[in-house]
């Protein structure tokens, strides 16, 4: 059964859906604030009561995707297009949603990428080429501080730069394979190398919109 709204709390729920529909994502508070002509705050209170009253859903607390939820409480088929971050370098000893070092955004589907938290890591040289990951394009990751032998991983080596390379925990080091033949192995100290997510996708550069 439809939830009753109040008319501010349907206003809202029309305004994000034509949003949705026309961008492919959610606006943010302060687009809907000045959108419906009232403060910040308000806006916040009007978001937990469609979430509290199930016609909305967020994606954790550090997310700001907004979902909107059909009759039967799933994501609106229109809701299939998410925004996560991309990183523009990862700091070391930082969680991922407190990084600072945001490059801007991208939109993905949300129906071939899932997961939560997921950002984007723009690619830099050839290393990866024979899995088909090339120089400018975006991974798309999952946070995780593990990984399965042969994932393609988003690593932290000797709390320095981030690399994309295929991740081997063998007896006594760390494998960081690259997929490209022109280029050896890397074998690291357990304590070297730090696992930040798993690559679940791939977006064709340079602009990641191809």
């Amino acid at each position: 059964m439809q939830p009753e709204l109040t008319p501010k709390q349907q206003q809202l729920r029309d305004y994000l859906e034509s949003e949705i529909a026309r961008t492919g994502k959610a606006p943010s508070l302060r687009q809907a604030a000045e959108k419906m002509g009232v403060s910040h705050a308000a806006i916040s209170q009007l978001m937990k009561a469609l979430e509290q009253k199930g016609v909305i859903k967020r994606d954790g607390r550090y997310s700001r995707t907004i979902h909107l939820l059909n009759r039967a409480g799933q994501t609106a088929g229109l809701m299939r297009w998410v925004e996560v971050p991309v990183i523009g370098r990862i700091a070391a000893g930082l969680p991922l949603y407190a990084q600072q070092e945001w490059d801007g955004s991208i939109v993905i589907d949300g129906s071939v990428y899932t997961g939560n938290n997921l950002f984007a890591l723009r690619v830099r040289g050839d290393s990866m080429v024979d899995a088909a990951i090339l120089d400018g394009d975006l991974v798309i990751c999952e946070p995780s501080q593990y990984a399965e032998n042969g994932d393609i991983v988003v690593a932290l080596v000797d709390q320095e730069e981030a690399t994309v390379k295929r991740f081997f925990r063998r007896r006594d080091h760390i494998e960081l394979r690259p997929e490209n033949a022109a280029y050896p192995p890397l074998c690291y100290a357990f304590t070297a190398v730090l696992v930040q997510g798993r690559v679940v996708g791939v977006i064709r550069g340079p602009e990641g919109v191809h």
